[in-house]
């Protein structure tokens, strides 16, 4: 995940014959400029951050900044996606295992996601909060996010019940209630602090989870 803690003081890439090639110098511009504009779209919001600013903030030139995104809408656009990308990663990788119940097994994976969260809070705040009324296109990623979670949960729980038993989802659409309700209740608490942590809202979340996935698919 991308670590906001970047910025000016992060460590020069080498040039000359000591210098990485050049991808990999492209990528780590890119992921220090990633981290430069989840802190400044988490201070100063979506309206107010500029290509100048992110790029101060990455100790780096506007030039460098241009060479990489064509906006700061592009730059939201593509932060977004890695991150969500990095998300849904983390989620598969901690509910693997069909020989789990499946409560254990949602309780992974959601924990593994709210954790990462906590400890990234200008990406969480930058992803989450900033996107709302950033213009149709991130409108249409976060839908398109909240698809891609809810067909991996929907998935995830029918191959599990085919393997070793237990309920699954009975739609995709029932994993998207689940995955909806999740994204508001963490973007509720990033907007006002309440509750206290981000890993309080698990137990809330899981009750939803296990609810959901204990009633018969027409009740």
């Amino acid at each position: 995940m991308v670590t906001p803690e970047l910025g000016p003081s992060a460590q020069p890439i080498p040039r000359g014959r000591h210098a990485p090639p050049l991808e990999v110098r492209l990528e780590v511009q890119k992921h220090r400029l990633f981290a430069a504009a989840a802190i400044v779209f988490s201070k100063v919001g979506y309206a107010e951050a500029s290509a100048e600013a992110i790029s101060r903030q990455a100790g780096m030139s506007k030039a460098t900044f241009y060479e990489h995104f064509a906006n700061k809408e592009e730059c939201l656009v593509a932060l977004f996606e890695y991150a969500m990308a990095s998300f849904l990663e983390e989620l598969v990788a901690a509910s693997r295992g069909a020989e789990r119940r499946f409560e254990e097994r949602h309780s992974a994976g959601l924990h593994a996601i709210l954790v990462s969260i906590e400890d990234n809070p200008m990406l969480a705040q930058a992803i989450l909060v900033e996107t709302v009324g950033a213009g149709p296109r991130l409108a249409e990623l976060r839908i398109a996010a909240l698809n891609a979670f809810a067909q991996v949960m929907y998935e995830q729980t029918v191959r599990a019940a085919e393997l070793s038993g237990g309920p699954a989802f009975a739609s995709a659409d029932e994993a998207f209630a689940i995955v909806g309700a999740t994204f508001e209740l963490v973007s509720r608490q990033l907007r006002t602090g309440e509750p206290a942590r981000l890993l309080d809202l698990q137990p809330l979340i899981e009750r939803l989870i296990i609810g959901l996935l204990s009633q018969p698919p027409h009740a």
